[in-house]
């Protein structure tokens, strides 16, 4: 892969064509969530569809298309200054929620790592990919994000976790992590990435295959998931998800735009950077929750109001640094 390419004056860094890509990949996600509340609503697959198709996501979908995604990805991506911005600015955020979370707000650990993904895992491959595409041509930019999200948020998270059904040792920590099917993986894709030899395309292609069943089906979880009547214990605490969205849609693409003005970022690579931090929650969080069951209705409601405010939030960032 090539190194992030553009110019502020490239076609595709101006706001059109990214407003573009932010509508037309909102609207592709909207029509398939759509679908998926339409089958909860109906039940047309019966009770135990969303945690069944969650399931198929985390232990199969996901993990195929990570592996395949990280190894076609350019590890040099994480010395640059832009992956420095990311990273940095993805920890500041994630040590807010988590602090803000345990410290203030006193809930438990399953609850802080559920709400500092929701406040920090992005939706880089539905929507981030799209933008990167038409951002700076060139998909590569969404890597940086990619990458920490894989390597160091879901691995902390899986093993916060996992650490509920047993003592937190060094052995049982590792043994739990690495039978993680989304962290082995990702440990697969970037062992791959880094031979000094490609292995011929045809070995992933069994991979793309099933991976490509990860983002709809995950969205298809969504929509099942907003389908559910609302009572008070699926209903997520107001103080999580206002600091989750206000973490998500405001604090994050400033911060980023702040580190990489520091940082001296040329201006298409600072409206890439900008543009990822302003993502909405990842789906993938509700997958997570699902799967561990816990923390189902703030990862739901956090993925629906902040995949709303993407648009205006995006708009500001295209209109600001476009």
């Amino acid at each position: 892969m090539t190194a992030l390419r553009g110019s502020p004056r490239d076609p595709a860094t101006t706001p059109g064509p990214l407003m573009g890509a932010v509508v037309t990949a909102l609207g592709t996600m909207g029509a398939v969530v759509a679908l998926g509340w339409l089958l909860g609503r109906r039940g047309v697959l019966g009770e135990r569809a969303a945690p069944v198709l969650a399931r198929v996501v985390f232990a199969v979908a996901t993990p195929a298309l990570l592996l395949t995604t990280v190894a076609h990805a350019d590890l040099h991506l994480l010395l640059s200054r832009t992956a420095v911005v990311t990273w940095a600015s993805t920890v500041v955020v994630a040590l807010v929620a988590a602090l803000v979370l345990r410290f203030g707000l006193r809930r438990s650990a399953a609850d802080v790592t559920v709400g500092t993904l929701a406040s920090s895992y992005v939706n880089a491959g539905n929507i981030g990919l799209p933008l990167a595409v038409y951002l700076l041509a060139d998909p590569v930019a969404v890597v940086p994000t990619l990458l920490f999200q894989l390597l160091v948020l879901a691995p902390v998270a899986f093993t916060v976790l996992d650490a509920r059904t047993g003592p937190l040792r060094p052995g049982p920590v590792v043994r739990r992590t690495l039978s993680n099917p989304i962290i082995v993986g990702t440990l697969v894709g970037l062992l791959l990435a880094a031979l000094p030899w490609n292995l011929p395309e045809v070995v992933y292609e069994p991979f793309r295959l099933v991976g490509a069943a990860a983002a709809p089906l995950a969205l298809l979880t969504f929509g099942m998931a907003l389908a559910v009547p609302r009572t008070v214990d699926t209903t997520a605490p107001r103080a999580d998800l206002a600091l989750a969205v206000v973490l998500r849609a405001v604090v994050h693409p400033v911060l980023a735009w702040g580190l990489g003005t520091a940082l001296g970022l040329p201006a298409y690579a600072l409206l890439a950077v900008v543009a990822m931090a302003a993502l909405p929650t990842a789906q993938n969080v509700l997958v997570y929750a699902m799967q561990y069951r816990h923390g189902e209705a703030l990862a739901r409601d956090a993925g629906l109001v902040t995949t709303v405010l993407c648009v205006p939030v995006l708009l500001v960032v295209a209109a600001a640094l476009g």
